[in-house]
């Protein structure tokens, strides 16, 4: 006898084709959006700098891989950088997915150390993911060659002092600034208030300051002839458990810490930079939009021509996701009350 269709098989099919369907809809509808439209990329900091180096590279590729292949647009916003580059992206940009921004690294952490300036909910963002997990980078304070202090122990109560350049409060370079200071005691003198790292290099050339705390791979990508003409040289390195071979001389934030708080306070200082250029879109950006911009973030950093245009500005690139970035999030979230509060009034003023 021929077999015959049951109706429970008959279901399973329409059901398939339906959602097949929807799934089609859907993908046409983002590109719909996206066809012939420009989706604004906004640095919340100076030009020059690895925030800003990075943006430019990733906005020159990342339209190929959103349906539509919208055009980018990189936008510079000065004095923009931790809170009010996140409480603009949080708060007033505009949530259909046709803008998306690089947070400074630090962002995060301010809000869960409560500051009440930060107006937003750093989990709530839509994560795209990071360009950079510092598998291969350090965070050092580099040091003016012709500076006195030759390594970190020159830094002691009685040894010369530092005086090292920083940004605004929730940068991650004041805030290190500030926690070699105070946490790890170092004879360190900290000057705010620079808008970012090319400013501060330009106060390093000319005596104004003597270092800052910076990205190896920014310094590379930003000021690759100071790097490698070793016109600087690092005395620490953070973001790391262990040493960087590359920087084997310089010891780990970790290394100085002198007892456990000190050393869980460098420990939660140090979380950002596992999602060191982190990408968002607004919180609320319609569920498609979102994935298709997740997705396209993930798929540009396999793109050949931007893997070597990375290796062209000495970006360090070991990428994750955005649900790894919000892990990471989750996470400062949960550290002990305790260290926060320290760390708050540390870095948090």
């Amino acid at each position: 006898m021929p077999a015959t269709t049951k109706p429970f098989s008959r279901g399973l099919v329409l059901a398939a084709a339906l959602c097949a369907g929807n799934a089609a809809a859907r993908a046409q509808g983002v590109e719909q959006f996206y066809k012939g439209r420009t989706v604004t990329m906004t640095i919340p900091a100076a030009p020059g700098g690895v925030n800003d180096l990075a943006s430019r590279l990733l906005a020159r590729h990342l339209g190929k891989y959103i349906p539509g292949n919208p055009a980018i647009v990189a936008q510079n916003i000065p004095g923009g950088a931790g809170v009010v580059g996140a409480n603009r992206m949080y708060n007033s940009a505009e949530k259909d997915g046709s803008v998306i921004a690089i947070l400074d690294r630090g962002a995060p952490q301010v809000a869960i150390l409560g500051d009440p300036n930060a107006k937003y909910d750093p989990a709530r963002f839509t994560w795209l993911g990071s360009i950079s997990s510092y598998a291969d980078d350090a965070y050092i304070m580099a040091v003016n060659a012709t500076h006195p202090a030759k390594t970190v122990a020159d830094l002691g109560p009685s040894g010369v002092t530092l005086t090292l350049g920083g940004m605004n409060p929730g940068t991650t370079n004041l805030t290190f600034a500030t926690l070699a200071k105070e946490v790890l005691g170092l004879n360190v003198r900290v000057v705010r208030g620079y808008t970012g790292a090319a400013p501060m290099f330009l106060a390093m050339q000319t005596g104004e300051l003597d270092g800052q705390v910076i990205g190896l791979s920014a310094l590379r990508a930003g000021q690759p002839a100071m790097w490698a003409e070793k016109r600087v040289r690092a005395l620490v390195q953070f973001g790391r458990a262990t040493r960087l071979p590359e920087l084997a001389d310089a010891p780990t934030g970790r290394e100085l810490a002198k007892d456990a708080e000190s050393l869980a306070m460098v420990e939660f200082a140090e979380l950002p930079f596992f999602s060191a250029l982190p990408y968002v879109a607004p919180p609320g950006v319609p569920a498609d939009r979102a994935k298709a911009l997740q997705t396209a973030f993930m798929a540009t950093m396999k793109d050949p021509a931007f893997v070597e245009g990375a290796k062209q500005l000495g970006l360090e690139l070991s990428p994750i996701d955005g649900d790894a970035v919000r892990a990471l999030v989750i996470r400062a979230a949960a550290t002990p009350k305790d260290v926060i509060a320290r760390y708050s009034r540390i870095a948090g003023d």
